[in-house]
């Protein structure tokens, strides 16, 4: 079950990052670097970090959100603090 609503966490954030940063899909794993691999800059990881809470109707703590760096970590902190 968790396998589930992580996938569908994932799915979500994936369809996020493709429309933000203009990325193909298919690219986006867990490993995927936000800063590195996306070439984020801080407006654009802000940007993001608001649309992940408009999506999930949370919360990230700025001082969280400066410790994501992959979709992977993203998808498990959205999966930790999300009903």
């Amino acid at each position: 079950m968790a396998d589930n609503r992580r996938k569908e966490i994932f799915d979500k954030v994936s369809e996020i990052v493709a429309d933000h940063f203009d990325v193909d899909r298919a690219k986006i794993t867990d490993e995927l670097n936000l800063k590195t691999d996306l070439d984020a800059d801080s407006i654009d990881f802000v940007e993001f970090v608001l649309e992940l809470e408009d999506t999930f109707g949370s919360e990230i703590d700025d001082e969280d959100a400066e410790k994501l760096s992959t979709i992977g970590e993203v998808v498990d902190y959205i999966e930790q603090h999300t009903n």
